[in-house]
């Protein structure tokens, strides 16, 4: 918990994650965790969505940050409501709901649904993750779809897309186990410095116009793990 890493590494898109949960340190049998944020880097942009930390969880208040190269994103109330950038083309936000989810696309990248979700009293009850009432956990469920890939593709997520690629684990274990801690670990939200790290902020090479399988990450587990990606 509270570390960033790397979900996809191409030479013009880099994801990396922020991890926040409840560690076995604090007397659970084995730690959770969710992503509170993602950062994306594409072209020379730095794209920022984030869960809010919340103590009683609202419904209709909206708890997504979103910002673009360090600039708050103004998106307006209301379902349908679209935000388009003017300093990085091919950038659309519109929202999914009246609050807290919304789908994020660049033109021939990527597509990226985000949706903030609480911890329930009831989740917390039934798989024992011991939330507090100063503390909801607020975190992305996320769906990710992209559009342009090399077979070099790398990171958490990325290294499923990559040719040849055989999973160390079963389908829809917890996120972070995916294949190798140490190579994935990033120093910041916006450091493509972990080990397998390809950003270059251009494309050099892609597989332009595929139709890459959708990626889904929730909380939806119904064994209690956290965060869990499933293709």
């Amino acid at each position: 918990k509270d570390r960033d890493f790397c979900l996809v590494s191409e030479t013009n898109l880099h994801n990396n994650g922020h991890f926040i949960g409840k560690s076995k340190n604090q007397g659970l049998k084995r730690d959770f965790t969710w992503v509170q944020s993602i950062g994306v880097q594409f072209d020379s942009h730095k794209l920022y969505l984030g869960a809010n930390k919340v103590a009683k969880w609202d419904d209709a208040r909206d708890e997504l940050s979103l910002l673009l190269d360090d600039q708050p994103i103004v998106l307006q109330p209301g379902r349908g409501a679209d935000w388009e950038s003017a300093s990085a083309p091919g950038l659309k936000i519109s929202r999914l709901q009246d609050a807290n989810s919304v789908t994020v696309e660049v033109a021939e990248s990527f597509v990226i649904t985000a949706r903030v979700v609480p911890i329930t009293a009831e989740e917390s009850r039934i798989h024992k993750y011991e939330i507090t009432e100063d503390d909801c956990f607020a975190h992305l469920e996320l769906n990710f779809k992209f559009f342009a890939l090399s077979p070099q593709v790398t990171g958490v997520l990325g290294q499923t897309y990559s040719a040849g690629f055989k999973s160390p684990v079963k389908v829809g274990v917890a996120m972070p186990i995916m294949g190798g801690e140490d190579k994935f670990a990033a120093s910041d939200l916006f450091s493509a410095d972990c080990k397998v790290a390809r950003f270059a902020g251009r494309a050099i090479e892609s597989v332009a116009g595929h139709n890459f399988p959708e990626v889904a990450c929730g909380s939806g587990s119904a064994a209690g793990r956290g965060i869990v990606c499933r293709k």
